[in-house]
């Protein structure tokens, strides 16, 4: 297909380039302020879930300085006693839901 004149009765010339034209602001185009978007469930959820998905990329599997911490903590012999023993199986234990 081969055009070989612009239509001029729709105002395009050579001339009237897009640096030419005349811009438009959202008031004259009538945008209201109350405007919104709603997001399904479904992409929500999807959102939710590339935001986990990164955060789980971006940490570390191993939290080196509170595994030293915990190392040094243990090196005293006063660390370990029956009652924090106890205390670390209870928590153990609710973590797992028991």
């Amino acid at each position: 297909m081969m055009l070989n004149k612009l239509d001029t009765s729709i105002g395009v010339t050579p001339l009237n380039t897009a640096q030419n034209a005349r811009r438009v602001d959202e008031k004259s185009v009538g945008i209201s302020v109350g405007d919104f978007i709603s997001l399904s469930d479904e992409a929500v959820s999807a959102a939710e879930q590339y935001y986990l998905d990164k955060v789980a990329e971006e940490t570390p599997d191993v939290r080196s300085e509170l595994v030293a911490s915990i190392k040094e903590k243990i090196k005293d012999p006063n660390y370990l006693n029956p009652e924090r023993i106890a205390a670390t199986a209870d928590a153990i234990m609710s973590a797992y839901g028991l």
